[in-house]
């Protein structure tokens, strides 16, 4: 289903390998659009929940971790609950991770048309609707000829993405250090509204952690799995949330938390205000984040796509969804059916709901696929299945990992809550129409092979942070080779 080349296998994948997978999977665009969600909630004490995010997104990941010791030959909560309760669990979690990454979906048009307004700030309702659309039309048709499969490799683009993130740090820490009693002033009072809504703020904020769920590294690629994979995990969250913390107080030390409640466009707009002193360079900061994020949206919801589209592929794959989601089209070997279902879908969502009623809808799908995957572990123990590698932290892992998933769900707010479990119980008469009676074996063999896992895998090496920590381990090993071959000449 893919035009993909096939990957180069590596037979030991070591510490930093892992964490750098762990760090691609999870840092996106997701930074230009949560950062500000805090502020109009908690005031600056978000950057608090910034932590308590990262925390809970490494318990739910070492969740991940045992199920994967437990079923190393296949990834995924779907996979995971299926074994554990049978097909009908496993369809529930499968569907609610389908509703997660939909809702997603719709996010990123919302956040490009934002980020857009920038720079068209007189853009009215009709002509938002008119960028929604041509911009999920763009996506619908890259993602079907697979033209950008190849590009993600592209270290220009990579760059692209990247460097407008590094250039508002570097251009924010100056600000504060220039204007520290501002930028002070910018923190105060730490807690504007208490502690009432850190709830609301842990579920839009957590959003932006997600991504460690898409796949499951074979523990046969990784160099003593059971001391690496979960190292790993607290390496690289860690790593996700130093430089999510670092953005945000960047952001709180230039702009008060009054005025990011109400900013659509957060870092582009406080880089423009960092440099406001001088009128050209404010122009020309706003624009290379505004532009940054535009292009890194556009990225990652075409990266969303795709992982929809395999997610929507392995459910027809079972035969629990329609077979038109795995449907290929003939000359691009893309599922262009179901690429083009869940689009047009997601664009009428986003065109009817608002960025903070997708995220905390789409965190409510997630932790049901957590709750499950964490709650899993009990009953695949019980089975009687053994783990191929042992992984510490026993029964208190997956314990924390529902509570702390059930945490999440309760602080949705009812509206949320109904609309979920609505869209959640809409699914019940697709599993009985699609029952299965027979699984398409070729189809789900092409999607969970250990080779496709690994390219999936693999892939997200070229995202964002990750990328740059893969060149700076590469320049490291070369200054190494030299000194040696130095050392060796004399």
């Amino acid at each position: 289903m893919s035009v993909m080349p096939k990957p180069q296998l590596k037979s030991e994948l070591t510490l930093f390998d892992v964490t750098n997978l762990v760090v691609g999977a999870i840092i996106g665009a997701d930074v230009y659009v949560a950062s500000a969600f805090g502020a109009s909630l908690l005031g600056p004490l978000s950057l608090v929940v910034w932590v308590v995010a990262g925390i809970i997104a490494i318990v739910i990941a070492l969740c991940f971790a045992q199920c994967a010791a437990l079923l190393p030959k296949v990834g995924g909560p779907y996979a995971y609950v299926h074994v554990a309760w049978g097909t009908f669990a496993g369809f529930v979690v499968g569907w609610s991770l389908w509703l997660a990454e939909w809702m997603s979906l719709a996010v990123f048009p919302v956040a490009f048309t934002q980020y857009l307004m920038f720079f068209l700030p007189s853009l009215d309702w009709i002509s938002q609707i008119i960028v929604k659309v041509l911009f999920v039309v763009f996506l619908i048709a890259s993602n079907i000829v697979g033209v950008k499969a190849a590009g993600r490799t592209n270290d220009v683009l990579t760059l692209v993405k990247l460097a407008p993130l590094i250039f508002f740090a570097a251009v924010g820490l100056l600000y504060i250090a220039s204007n520290t009693a501002t930028a002070a002033t910018n923190f105060l009072p730490f807690s504007p509204f208490g502690f009432s809504n850190f709830g609301a703020a842990l579920v839009l904020i957590f959003w932006a952690y997600a991504g460690f769920e898409i796949s499951t590294i074979p523990a046969e690629e990784i160099k003593d799995p059971g001391r690496t994979i979960p190292k790993a995990i607290v390496l690289g969250i860690s790593i996700v949330t130093i430089f999510y913390l670092t953005t945000n107080i960047v952001l709180f030390g230039v702009r008060s938390w009054i005025s990011l409640a109400s900013d659509t466009a957060p870092l582009a707009v406080a880089a423009n205000m960092a440099l406001r002193s001088i009128p050209v360079l404010a122009l020309v900061g706003g624009t290379i984040v505004g532009g940054g994020a535009l292009i890194s949206v556009t990225g990652s919801d075409e990266s969303g796509m795709i992982g929809t589209s395999r997610l929507g592929y392995a459910l027809a794959a079972d035969g629990l969804f329609p077979r038109i989601f795995a449907k290929i089209h003939p000359k691009f070997r893309t599922p262009y059916l179901g690429i083009v279902i869940q689009a047009v879908t997601a664009l009428v969502a986003a065109i009817a709901g608002n960025l903070g009623m997708l995220i905390a809808t789409s965190v409510f799908f997630m932790s049901i696929a957590y709750l499950a995957t964490s709650a899993s572990i009990f009953s695949l123990r019980k089975k009687g299945i053994k783990a191929q590698f042992h992984l510490r932290g026993g029964l208190l892992i997956p314990c924390l990992g529902i509570i702390f998933s059930f945490y999440l769900i309760t602080q949705c707010t009812l509206t949320q809550i109904v609309l979920g479990l609505v869209m959640l119980f809409a699914g019940v008469p697709i599993y009985i129409k699609y029952t299965p009676k027979k699984e398409i074996a070729e189809l789900k063999g092409a999607l969970l092979s250990r080779e496709s896992i690994l390219r999936r895998t693999y892939s997200q090496e070229e995202r964002f942070l990750a990328h740059l920590l893969g060149h700076i381990k590469s320049s490291y090993r070369r200054i190494r080779s030299r000194k040696k071959v130095g050392n060796n000449y004399e």
